[in-house]
């Protein structure tokens, strides 16, 4: 006959207690460090935004004004809409080399596959103002290696730094940058596919390819929707590659080159603080908007 040995019923009530009370004690460091670092400049930031300096009265509060004058600002409005051209140009083909070379490393037919798989991630690991600043010289109309070979061929000069072309260079930039990043994303989902899956492909008599197309691309909608909305943001906020590259070509990337550029600009060049801040939350709230109508096209294509 086994014994039961029951625990002490008034040891219970306080051992409980001190857990409950843990997770708070755990969550408080976080939670101070969110407040201090993100929420309170934010709360900052809104503030100044309602105000605007004035030559006569000084700074006066101008409530929504400055909001009404970045709605309708041209040049606010140009480069919200060429970094949307840049997400349609940049994004899908980002999305497609990760992806294929996600599948290609989950295959297992591949050699040396550690080392490829390095090798494509490694540019993630680069920051951006280096891959910049190299690109930036790869694309140089007078000293380039481009340059020079076309040169040395007798063929024409590839402007790469030319108001045709800045938009494609840009994506080439940052497609260079992220496809390690979106590819280590999309294989560690292709690796949490349980194996059991695969087996019952090939005993259904599926192929690789069927396999990739029915099993593996299903299974990674959710990685690819977090991908996309990553993507989304950072688009968005592109700033360091135009800023960089508009040394080399400032008669095409002005100062309202991209919404975020034009931000900083408005901030640390022309001193409009407050109307900057007014830019940066609609800037925000455009980046919302577009990620929302993302993530409400995927569910509604994926809800039968």
């Amino acid at each position: 006959m086994t014994a039961v040995v029951r625990g002490n019923p008034h040891r219970a009530g306080p051992i409980r207690r001190s857990r409950i009370g843990a997770g708070p004690l755990f969550v408080a460091p976080f939670l101070a460090l969110f407040l201090v670092l993100f929420l309170a400049p934010l709360g900052y930031a809104a503030y100044l935004s309602l105000f605007q300096n004035r030559l006569i009265g000084g700074t006066t509060f101008v409530g929504l004004e400055n909001y009404l004058t970045a709605a309708q600002d041209p040049l606010l409005i140009q480069g919200v809409l060429r970094v949307a051209a840049f997400f349609v140009i940049q994004v899908p083909v980002m999305l497609v080399l990760a992806l294929l070379f996600a599948l290609a490393l989950d295959s297992g037919l591949m050699r040396l596959a550690r080392v490829v798989r390095l090798g494509i991630f490694v540019p993630y690991a680069v920051p951006s103002v280096v891959a910049s600043l190299m690109w930036g010289y790869l694309y140089g109309a007078d000293y380039g290696p481009f340059a020079q070979l076309a040169k040395g061929l007798d063929l024409p000069v590839p402007r790469f730094l030319s108001d045709g072309w800045m938009l494609g260079s840009l994506a080439n930039i940052v497609t260079w940058e992220f496809v390690g990043y979106n590819m280590i994303l999309l294989y560690a989902a292709l690796r949490a596919i349980p194996h059991e899956l695969y087996e019952a492909a090939a005993m259904d008599g599926a192929g690789a390819w069927r396999i990739a197309w029915s099993v593996k691309l299903p299974a990674l909608r959710p990685a690819l929707l977090l991908a996309l909305v990553f993507s989304v943001i950072g688009s968005f906020q592109l700033f360091n590659e135009p800023n960089l590259l508009q040394r080399l070509a400032p008669d095409v990337i002005d100062s309202a080159y991209t919404a975020n550029l034009y931000s900083y600009s408005l901030a640390f060049t022309s001193q409009q603080i407050n109307y900057a801040a007014a830019v940066s939350f609609l800037l925000g709230l455009v980046i919302v908007i577009v990620s929302y109508a993302v993530l409400l096209t995927a569910n509604r294509r994926r809800t039968p």
